[in-house]
């Protein structure tokens, strides 16, 4: 999974987002994680959302996707942390 952005995807109606708010939607994703439910991860991404997995070959691209994914995963009790 990759959080960059590639440059010039910016506009008017989406100005770029500080590392503050990056950092906080983080911290809200990873929360989500710690419940150890599928569907609260699954709903922190939007609906045009699309998940490429780290243990998958599968990339995810709606809500049903992304909960499948996290069944598995969430088995693993994942954490995420801000190394940089």
């Amino acid at each position: 999974h990759s959080s960059v952005m590639p440059e010039g995807t910016a506009n008017a109606a989406h100005p770029p987002m500080s590392e503050l708010q990056v950092r906080d939607l983080f911290h809200l994703w990873n929360d989500a994680l710690a419940t150890l439910d599928s569907s609260k991860v699954a709903a922190r991404y939007s609906k045009e959302g699309v998940l490429l997995p780290t243990v998958s070959d599968t990339p995810r691209t709606d809500f049903d996707g992304i909960k499948d994914y996290f069944d598995a995963f969430l088995l693993k009790q994942p954490q995420g942390e801000i190394v940089e």
